[in-house]
């Protein structure tokens, strides 16, 4: 029903199979029937999704986003058609681009892993409502989205720190810590959305969580390590 329930989730899904083009059409800005104006979203996803698109080497018009009213029929076929025919003079989804299909592929399964930790980084500028239609030209910069996606923040449990006491386990939203009482935690990191509630709620006493910034993450200790001894009371 709204232009703002597409998901960047979706878009990319969209190219893994195989779609050549993208289309996302919306109502006219300012003009929002539900008043939560999710047709700017549209918009600051589109431009988002465009340059990760570039980044990975295919051509960023290959998703058009396009805003009218129901009763606009005539404009929403001469926008269609010409989008299809757009698509056509670009061609078939990577070949065109002289991409690997496999390397593709892989790029576009990484990106969409990387969905929630993107819309929690960039939460601001997607649900932003720019008044002048030409200050989202530059909404999304080349260099942002480098630095976006080459300094990815990962969170990990340092194991001589960790006392087990379950307050992250508890808090995290996706259940992506796995550890019980006296079991020393590890954080999943393919479920891992990189919310930083972790590090947020870790007692400061123990600082036991590390945010890490575009390096790789320590491998967990062997799970016979990380069982907890705690010193017996005198």
């Amino acid at each position: 029903m709204c232009s703002g329930r597409v998901d960047l989730a979706h878009i990319l899904r969209a190219f893994a199979s195989g779609v050549d083009g993208v289309f996302v059409g919306g109502c006219r800005l300012g003009e929002c029937n539900y008043i939560t104006h999710g047709n700017y979203h549209a918009l600051n996803l589109v431009l988002l999704t465009q340059r990760i698109l570039a980044r990975i080497g295919l051509n960023p018009e290959r998703l058009r986003v396009a805003f009218m009213s129901a009763g606009e029929g005539n404009r929403f076929v001469e926008v269609v058609d010409d989008f299809t025919r757009k698509i056509r003079d670009i061609g078939l989804l990577g070949q065109a681009e002289g991409l690997d299909k496999t390397a593709m592929n892989t790029e576009l399964a990484e990106v969409s892993r990387l969905v929630p930790y993107i819309k929690i980084e960039k939460h601001a500028k997607l649900t932003a409502r720019l008044e002048n239609e030409s200050e989202y030209t530059d909404h999304f910069t080349v260099e942002e989205i480098d630095q976006l996606l080459d300094e990815v923040v990962c969170y990990h449990i340092d194991p001589e720190k960790c006392q087990a006491c379950m307050i992250c386990r508890r808090r995290c939203p996706v259940d992506a810590i796995d550890g019980g009482k006296n079991r020393i935690h590890v954080i999943d990191q393919d479920r891992c959305i990189k919310c930083g509630t972790c590090l947020d709620v870790c007692p400061s006493r123990f600082g036991a969580v590390d945010k890490i910034v575009g390096m790789p993450v320590p491998p967990p200790p062997p799970e016979a390590q990380r069982i907890l001894k705690r010193k017996a009371k005198a």
